[in-house]
């Protein structure tokens, strides 16, 4: 017997004792009776030696004492602080809203939010979870009973093509995405049983008898026996009867019985007859030839028209994680500068939130946590930055890409392109200044308009002037041939009548704006498509692609009043009066601003109080107030908050003064 020294055996999984010779991969130690040497927790019994004082073992055996350990080891990880109990993580999911609407069940745009849940959560207490979600967060959903759909609007029961019950781990094993791109759906009942009795009654099948012209396109049926009478076909449209058609004969219900709304006449037209039996084809169906197979392609979901542009930009919006932030520190006369150091910062993502820091034009680090106001500014700045880039060329409204080497190699069209689409997903500006051919071209709309003044090259501009100018063929060929260098690098060097002169321009023009750009351009959709912007433009081009050119609609008075709404004191006191008073002179400013008689525009105003010169198409994020202040005499604003406070004066005069110097002479995020 192998004893070991601190009062321990070894015995093997057989549970005897091992020798000093045997050979052991797997054995245990257990502490041993000092009495009976033996384990006191399984102590072997010996026929030649009993012990008194053995103590009573704690298990019966050793089984039940390795079972114990073993599940006490599944329950406990030992860790640098000790045993820390395993405690299941939670995933993410999306849930969205369904409701009725005229083609069945839709989803609710700028409705869907995120879930954390457990991913072993039936569809049960997947569905409590997700109506409780989303009732804290719109106090106006109905009160149900609601249930839980797929995205294609079918009831979450089991797996989909299985008989398992559903659970969540197992529906994001069987569809193969990861759970952050998982989304669901909630339904009222109601809603979801209506929907289904719309698409029942939609599968009735109308049968109603062919007109004359209808037969006239086909090719008629002879009955087998010759002497069976002829198809009656009503001349009258207006005719009621009803025709089936077996397998052997052709019944026709006789509409002279009584009953019927008219007299039906039979026609028979021999000689089209004749003609189809004779150079009717002879078709002979192959089983074997499989169906013409074209390209998978992802089905194409149609456009809704009814959908807003800053309920799409809310569903793009989800995908950032405001947990996380990634920091830009910007001065303001480098705007450019400390943005392409943000962005390409090792540790920047698309999907985390912007967090910015300004600095003063003294050098000082701007106090203040970045809540919006900050975020608005600096994409406000830098879309204005980036419309002036060598990148780009043509008119201010209508600007083009243009290739630059030394861009390509900085990879700054990439850049831009992810410049605009995180400005728009995050609540900032859109570009408004690129030119509709660019925006067309990027999503597949072959329509091209434009005109030479959209080149900038005054020599280039002087010679397709000419050819346009050019009277008899002869000139417009010398003109040609004079500037070939030009128009054989655009590869349309050829011979041009004058009827043809205003087409050639179109060509080159297309080839100078466009086609010699065609790397730049997929570079810039590249970028573009960050956070899923691009995709989103493809998919609603007649939404999302006018927020890229010009077509932004200019600021009025009477939307400024709209924008911001006056947070007054109770009524009928002292200082309500006051404020009511200031309103109208708040009124009088905006049609000054306006009528371009104040120092300020509308478009600094705006500025001013909410780091915007235009309408995001994201939403004005929070809704923007006026509030009223007697301890200043200028304009106090709160950008994060898009708040504006004015100055409570006793006239007009005073009131527009301060307001102009209070503006023009603000510092930095509208603080004065």
């Amino acid at each position: 017997m192998l004893l070991a020294s601190s009062g321990a055996i070894f015995i093997n999984e057989n549970y005897s004792v091992l020798s000093q010779s045997a050979y052991c991969v797997k054995y245990y130690i257990l502490p041993v009776c000092t009495v009976c040497v033996f384990n006191i927790f399984f102590c072997f019994p010996l026929a030649s030696q009993t012990s008194p004082t053995c103590p009573t073992p704690t298990y019966s055996t050793f089984m039940e004492y390795r079972k114990k350990k073993n599940e006490e080891r599944q329950k406990f990880s030992c860790g640098k602080m000790g045993l820390k109990k395993t405690a299941k993580t939670k995933v993410q999911i999306n849930i969205g809203l369904m409701s009725k609407k005229k083609d069945g069940l839709r989803p609710h745009r700028g409705k869907s939010i995120a879930l954390r849940i457990d991913p072993d959560s039936s569809a049960t207490s997947l569905l409590s979870e997700a109506v409780k979600k989303m009732r804290d967060f719109n106090k106006d959903l109905s009160d149900g009973p609601f249930l839980l759909l797929y995205p294609d609007a079918t009831e979450v029961i089991n797996i989909p093509g299985t008989n398992s019950p559903f659970t969540l781990g197992a529906y994001k094993a069987e569809i193969g995405k990861p759970y952050q791109r998982i989304t669901l759906f909630i339904c009222i009942k109601s809603d979801f049983e209506e929907a289904a009795e719309m698409s029942d009654s939609d599968s009735e099948v109308v049968v109603r008898r062919p007109t004359e012209f209808e037969l006239a396109d086909t090719l008629p049926w002879e009955p087998q026996d010759e002497s069976s009478p002829l198809p009656k076909v009503a001349e009258n449209e207006n005719c009621a009867g009803d025709c089936v058609q077996t397998n052997e004969a052709l019944e026709v219900i006789d509409l002279d019985e009584p009953g019927s709304s008219s007299e039906c006449v039979a026609v028979k037209n021999s000689c089209y007859r004749n003609y189809t039996e004779l150079f009717e084809p002879i078709v002979i169906e192959d089983e074997d030839v499989a169906p013409c197979k074209t390209k998978d392609l992802p089905p194409e979901e149609p456009e809704d028209t009814d959908v807003q542009a800053h309920e799409i930009i809310a569903d793009l919006a989800l995908a950032i994680d405001h947990k996380k932030v990634s920091r830009f520190n910007i001065s303001r006369s480098d705007v450019w500068d400390g943005a392409v150091r943000g962005f390409r910062r090792s540790t920047y993502s698309d999907n985390n939130d912007l967090f910015i820091k300004f600095n003063d034009d003294a050098g000082c680090f701007e106090e203040g946590l970045d809540m919006g106001g900050p975020r608005r500014e600096f994409l406000t700045l830098l879309m204005s930055h980036l419309r002036n880039r060598p990148i780009f060329d043509g008119p201010p409204d209508r600007r083009y890409l243009v290739y630059n080497s030394r861009a390509a190699m900085e990879d700054e069209y990439f850049l831009a392109g992810k410049m605009i689409a995180v400005s728009i997903v995050n609540g900032g500006p859109a570009p408004h200044f690129l030119s509709k051919n660019l925006v067309n071209r990027m999503i597949g709309d072959p329509s091209f308009s434009a005109t030479i003044e959209d080149v900038k090259d005054e020599e280039i501009g002087k010679v397709l002037h000419q050819v346009l100018e050019a009277e008899s063929d002869e000139v417009l060929q010398n003109l040609i041939l004079q500037n070939s260098t030009i128009f054989q690098t655009a590869g349309c060097l050829r011979s041009v009548k004058t009827c043809e002169k205003q087409g050639f321009v179109e060509e080159y023009l297309k080839w100078y704006i466009i086609e010699k750009n065609e790397s730049a351009i997929q570079r810039f959709k590249d970028g573009l498509d960050s956070l899923h912007f691009f995709t989103a433009v493809q998919q609603y081009p007649s939404v999302l692609a006018p927020l890229l050119y010009m077509t932004y609609k200019t600021l009025t008075a009477s939307d400024m009043e709209n924008i911001f709404r006056p947070s007054l004191s109770p009524a009928g006191s002292n200082r309500q009066q006051k404020e009511a008073l200031t309103l109208g002179f708040w009124a009088d400013y905006l049609l000054d601003c306006e009528e371009k008689v104040t120092a300020v525009s509308l478009e600094e105003l705006l500025m001013f109080a909410t780091g915007l010169t235009a309408l995001p198409p994201a939403g004005m994020i929070p809704p923007p107030c006026l509030e009223f202040s007697s301890d200043s005499p200028f304009p106090v604003a709160n950008t994060c908050a898009n708040a504006l406070k004015l100055p409570v004066s006793e006239s007009y005069r005073v009131f527009k003064a301060n307001m102009d110097f209070g503006i023009q002479n603000s510092p930095g995020f509208g603080n004065f």
